[in-house]
C-alpha cells in the first residue's frame, strides 16, 4: 500500500466591499446634500394673475421689494379665459414671511401723473414686479395683481375714512387731502354703489395728522378755484396749488363746535359742497315759516340767508312752495309767490333741539302779531342777489295769524329802492296819460304865431333903427360945429401977441423965480433931512469941488 501525503489548506477570508466603492457613495451623499440645501434654499413658488404681461419675460423679469431682489418669474401663460396672464414666480426662502393673504404685487414700469414721474430706473433694466409686504399670519400663495401701484404701502401709520359724495364733483385716486394748505392724506380707492347712486371714497389720512379727525370734523370740496357770488358778495377761495391742477376735499371743526370724540378705522363722512354747507348741517332743529311774496324774487336762490338786524338766523329752503290749490283765497286777487324759510335756533345761541324751537316759535309768532315784516333786500347790486331781512314795522296789531297749508305766515313789506321804483313807474305811467299829442299840436300853433310875431317885430326893428339914425346923425353934426368953435377960441387966445400969451410968460417966469428961491433949502434936505427938526440957523450949501487936472 502506496502511503498518500496530505497537505492543509490556509483558509483566508474574502473583503466583501472594496475601498473603491467608498468614492461613489460620497458623490451621492455630497449629491442628496446639494439637492436638498437647493430644495430647502429655493423657496416657494408663487402665481400672481396680471391683466397683461407687457415688459415681462420668464427668468428675467425679477420680484423686489425696496428695490431689492426676492425672486423671479419663471413661466408665463394665458389664463383659461384668455382674459389675463398667469405668471409663476420662485421667492427666496428669505422672503417667505411676507407670501400672506394681504401682501400685493403690481408692474413696475415709467408713469407720469399730476402726483411725478416714477419707475424711470425701468427704462434701463425693464418692468419688474414689486411687492408690498402685509401684516396677515395667514399663508398664501395666488395672488391677484393691482393696476397700479398703492397709495398707501400697507402698514403706513395713520388712519383710514370712507366719504361719500351724491353730488356732481368727482375724485380720483391719489387727489389729495389737505389742511390748512398741508397734503395730509389721499385717496385710495373709488365705488360706485348703484343702488344709493353715492359715490364712496377710501381715504387715508397720515400719522400724525389722523389725530384730527373726530366725530365732529366735516370734509367740503376745494377742487380748483372757487367763484361764489351771493348776497354777501363775491369770494374766490381755492385749497393749494395742487387742488388747484385736480380735485381734492379739505376738512375741519365749524366755529362753535365742540372738538368731539375719537374715531376708529372706516368712519363715514359726507363731502359738503363748501365750509358754509359744511356748517349749516350741524344745525339739526328748525321751524319753517312761508313769505307770500308780490314783487319778482328773481336773484333770491335756495340757501339764501334769513336775517334779523343783519344776523343771520335761517335761510330760504324753498322759492315757489306750490302745495295746495286750496290756497288760492289767499292770493286769488294778486298772485303772490309762497316762499319757504327755514329759522334755526340754535342760530340766535337757542338749544339746538325741540325745545329751543318750540320756543323760537312762540317768540316769533309774537313777534308777527306786534308787526313783525319780511322784505326782499338786495345783498350784492353787482350779482342782483336777494335775502330776506326780518323787521319790525310799527302798525296795528293784529290778533289771529293767516296760514298757508300748516306753515304761519309772514307779512311782508317792500324795501326802500322797491318804493322808489314804484313810485318811478306810476310817474311815468301818468306822464304816459297825459294828451301829448294836443299838447304838440298847440305848440307847433303857437311856435307859427311867435315867427309871425317876430316877422313883424322884425320889420318895425328895421324901421326904428333908421329913424335913430337919422336922429343920431344930426346931433352929432351940431356937436361938431360947437367943439370946432371952442377950438378956434382956445388958438385965438393963445396965439402971439394976444393977452392970453402975454399972461401965460409971466406965469412961467414967476414959477421959474421961485423954484430957484427953493432951491438952496432942497439941497440941504437932500444932505441933511433932519435939518428941519436940529436946525442950527446955519444954511449949508455945497461948495463946488474942483476938477483934477485942472489949472491953480
Amino acid at each position: 500500500m502506496n502511503d498518500k501525503q496530505t497537505s492543509t489548506a490556509t483558509v483566508k477570508p474574502i473583503k466583501t466591499i472594496s475601498t473603491v466603492w467608498f468614492i461613489p457613495l460620497i458623490a451621492v451623499f455630497i449629491g442628496c446634500w446639494m439637492l436638498y440645501y437647493q430644495w430647502s434654499n429655493e423657496g416657494a413658488e408663487i402665481t400672481i394673475n396680471f391683466a397683461t404681461a407687457e415688459g415681462m419675460e420668464a427668468g428675467k423679469t425679477k420680484i423686489k421689494s425696496r428695490n431689492v431682489d426676492i425672486g423671479e418669474v419663471s413661466k408665463i401663460q394665458l389664463d383659461e379665459n384668455g382674459s389675463g396672464v398667469i405668471v409663476t414666480a420662485k421667492v427666496k426662502k428669505s422672503a417667505e414671511r411676507f407670501l400672506v393673504d394681504d401682501s400685493m404685487f403690481w408692474v413696475v414700469s415709467p408713469q407720469i401723473s399730476h402726483a411725478g414721474i416714477s419707475g424711470l430706473s425701468t427704462l434701463i433694466s425693464g418692468v419688474y414686479i414689486e411687492i408690498s409686504p402685509g401684516k396677515s399670519d395667514i399663508e398664501t400663495y395666488e395672488y391677484i395683481a393691482l393696476k397700479s401701484p398703492p397709495i398707501t404701502p400697507v402698514g403706513t401709520p395713520g388712519l383710514h375714512i370712507t366719504l361719500n359724495s351724491d353730488d356732481q364733483f368727482a375724485y380720483s385716486k391719489g387727489d389729495p387731502i389737505i389742511y390748512k394748505g398741508l397734503t395730509v392724506g389721499q385717496f385710495e380707492d373709488i365705488y360706485f354703489n348703484f343702488e344709493e347712486r353715492v359715490v364712496y371714497y377710501n381715504a387715508f389720512i397720515k400719522a400724525p395728522y389722523h389725530q384730527l379727525i373726530t366725530s365732529n370734523t366735516k370734509f367740503w370740496d376745494v377742487s380748483g378755484i372757487s367763484l361764489d357770488l351771493n348776497a354777501d358778495g363775491i369770494s374766490v377761495k381755492t385749497g393749494n396749488f395742487e387742488t388747484m391742477l385736480t380735485n381734492g376735499v379739505t376738512f375741519g371743526i365749524p366755529e362753535g363746535m365742540d372738538v368731539g370724540e375719537k374715531i376708529g378705522e372706516r368712519s363715514y363722512y359726507d363731502i359738503y359742497a363748501n365750509y358754509e354747507a359744511a356748517d349749516d348741517e350741524r344745525y339739526r332743529s328748525s321751524i319753517e315759516f312761508v313769505v307770500l311774496v308780490s314783487d319778482s324774487i328773481r336773484g333770491l336762490t335756495v340757501g339764501a340767508p334769513v336775517e334779523y338786524r343783519g344776523v343771520q338766523i335761517g335761510k330760504v329752503r324753498s322759492t315757489n312752495l306750490i302745495l295746495s290749490r286750496a290756497q288760492d283765497k289767499l292770493i286769488k286777487d294778486d298772485f303772490k309767490i309762497p316762499v319757504l324759510i327755514s329759522l334755526q335756533p340754535g342760530r340766535v345761541g337757542l338749544p339746538d333741539n325741540d325745545d329751543g324751537a318750540n320756543l323760537m316759535m312762540e317768540q316769533n309768532i309774537h313777534w308777527i302779531k306786534q308787526g313783525l315784516k319780511a322784505v326782499l333786500r338786495t345783498g350784492n347790486i353787482l350779482t342782483g342777489s336777494l335775502f330776506v331781512d326780518l323787521q319790525h314795522q310799527k302798525e296795528q296789531p293784529i290778533s289771529e295769524l293767516a296760514k298757508y297749508d300748516e306753515y304761519a305766515i309772514i307779512p311782508t313789506s317792500s324795501d326802500d329802492f322797491a318804493q322808489i321804483t314804484a313810485k318811478a313807474e306810476q310817474f311815468m305811467d301818468n306822464l304816459n296819460s297825459l294828451p301829448l299829442e294836443h299838447l304838440g299840436e298847440n305848440a307847433n300853433q303857437l311856435m307859427l304865431e311867435v315867427s309871425q310875431t317876430a316877422l313883424e317885430l322884425q320889420g318895425v326893428s328895421k324901421s326904428l333903427n333908421s329913424l335913430l339914425n337919422q336922429v343920431e346923425q344930426e346931433q352929432i353934426s351940431s356937436q361938431l360945429t360947437t367943439t370946432l368953435a371952442g377950438i378956434n377960441a382956445l388958438t385965438s387966445d393963445l396965439s402971439s401977441g394976444s393977452k392970453g400969451y402975454e399972461d401965460l410968460r409971466v406965469t412961467l417966469k414967476t414959477l421959474t423965480a421961485t423954484m430957484n428961491e427953493l432951491k438952496p433949502l432942497l439941497n440941504q434936505l437932500k444932505h441933511k433931512p433932519n435939518s428941519l427938526i436940529f436946525n442950527d440957523g446955519e444954511t449949508i450949501e455945497p461948495t463946488p469941488t474942483k476938477r483934477s487936472g485942472a489949472q491953480q
